[in-house]
């Protein structure tokens, strides 16, 4: 299918849309002998969502270059990963990612005879293998390991061994799928440059770098879009999403034009009424940002586009997944842990101390958007707070502050990570999953409860207990406020 293509126009299909290339030249020089041999791989942890159609998207430009493309189900990286899928349940997640991947591919016009699909466990038990995962233990210090997966292996303060083993297996996989390049997010570069540090590889290899619009983590339950969510879903979770007039930052619904409905239909129809100028096509994303910017383009009708766009993406895995086989299978690969928990209804006491989870609090990055004197006290009050919404809210809100007693008393606001943008959602270090409450009984006093273990530690990281405050891109912190309270 590549055959049309010259090696200079299959490298700019390759890399289109791509953050980074390493190995650049490598690559080239590929091409210019053969076709590119090239792989992706997805840990079968939480279930994926549509941002797993960017790598989509991403194969099918592999495919029209010609590439050779092996997806890999990287099962036991999902145990390794601090256990986020059971054993139990690694090869109903295996068969889960396999039918969800395939229908995926199919909504998007994907050949898939001309993939390749593997399963890790498939090799990664032999012993040759395990002999290499030996030989690369004594090459690899603990201090490597640990910054080659620090944003893909989940980081808790007392880390399980099997975490740092991960970026190790993942550097083995691309020899043992005899490949020359692999792709993914930005957050698995440090795993790509350990491959090339060691030397674990018979050859230096390309490693083609994906940016995602979102890091693939699937653990906020109320900002994903689930593959299989219904159309009113969908359109509830988009009315949600960030998307502020003329800000091309962090705009979420703009990048899933940029990187997948763009590339995956050449064009991409912004539909609104007459009165506001009627339908318009574009080809180019750079018109779709400028316009966007330049506010001729209104979030409600970029959302909506989208809406129509994403639903016929959505509508045949929805179709495919309606079949007593692929329900049953999804159950159980996903149980609802919530219906296993009747077993403290005895006991009101171990009832109450399982519902104060930190998960049941609704916490966002906010922009403060103005400040007022109190005009009934020495103090300033929050007159607008920008949580993600179309426009500032200006009911009241709370915002948390680091404090630490003293005369006089000091207060600092509460870091997000670089980057952040306002409604993104924070939350408890392994507590991520969960819906949070819609409202919050003064009766049972959650938030008051959760409190009293909330606190900064020595190093100015917000923490609740012994678990880190986050947002998908890192930890929250404070400026200098180092052993304070969170209030």
């Amino acid at each position: 299918m590549g055959e049309q293509f010259s090696p200079d126009e299959k490298f700019s299909l390759i890399t289109r849309n791509l953050q980074e290339v390493l190995g650049e030249e490598k690559l080239k020089q590929i091409l210019q002998e053969r076709e590119l041999k090239v792989y992706w791989g997805t840990a079968t942890t939480g279930k994926p969502h549509v941002a797993y159609f960017v790598p989509m998207s991403k194969i099918a430009d592999f495919l029209k270059a010609g590439c050779q493309v092996t997806i890999l189900f990287a099962d036991l990286h999902a145990y390794l990963d601090n256990m986020k899928a059971p054993w139990e349940l690694l090869e109903l997640r295996v068969q889960y990612y396999e039918q969800v991947i395939k229908a995926m591919l199919e909504s998007i016009g994907v050949p898939l005879d001309r993939l390749k699909f593997v399963k890790g466990t498939d090799f990664q038990l032999s012993r040759e293998y395990t002999l290499d995962v030996y030989r690369l233990s004594s090459i690899v210090t603990e201090h490597d390991a640990k910054k080659a997966g620090a944003e893909v292996v989940k980081q808790v303060e007392h880390p399980l061994l099997s975490g740092l083993l991960y970026p190790g297996l993942q550097a083995l996989d691309e020899e043992y799928l005899k490949v020359d390049a692999q792709f993914g997010g930005v957050d698995q570069r440090k795993i790509f440059t350990l491959a090339e540090k060691v030397q674990v590889n018979k050859f230096s290899l390309g490693c083609i770098m994906l940016f995602l619009i979102f890091k693939m983590s699937s653990s906020e339950e109320d900002s994903k879009i689930d593959l299989l969510d219904k159309k009113e879903d969908v359109k509830k979770k988009l009315k949600k999403a960030f998307c502020e007039p003329g800000n091309i930052q962090n705009n979420g619904v703009l990048s899933f034009v940029k990187h997948v409905l763009l590339p995956l239909n050449s064009e991409f129809v912004i539909k609104r009424d007459p009165k506001w100028g009627g339908d318009k096509v574009y080809t180019d994303f750079e018109e779709v940002e400028k316009d966007f910017a330049e506010e001729h383009i209104h979030p409600g009708d970029l959302k909506a586009s989208v809406e129509v766009a994403l639903n016929k993406l959505l509508d045949p895995i929805r179709k495919k997944f309606d079949t007593p086989e692929l329900r049953k299978l999804t159950s159980s690969a996903y149980p609802n842990l919530s219906k296993n928990k009747s077993a403290s209804k005895g006991n009101p006491q171990n009832k109450l101390e399982e519902e104060i989870i930190p998960s049941r609090l609704d916490l966002r990055v906010g922009k403060i958007v103005s400040v007022q004197k109190h005009p009934d006290a020495d103090s300033l009050y929050l007159e607008k707070i920008d949580i993600g919404e179309e426009q500032p809210r200006t009911s009241q809100a709370m915002l948390l502050c680091a404090s630490v007693e003293g005369e006089p008393r000091q207060v600092e606001p509460l870091d997000p990570p670089e980057g952040s943008a306002p409604g993104d959602r924070v939350y408890v270090e392994g507590y991520e999953s969960g819906k949070p409450d819609d409202e919050l009984k003064s009766k049972k006093n959650v938030f008051e409860k959760l409190r009293v273990d909330l606190k900064i530690s020595a190093e100015c990281v917000a923490k609740w207990k012994e678990n880190d405050l986050m947002t998908k891109l890192g930890k929250i912190t404070c400026k200098t406020l180092k052993g304070g309270n969170i209030s």
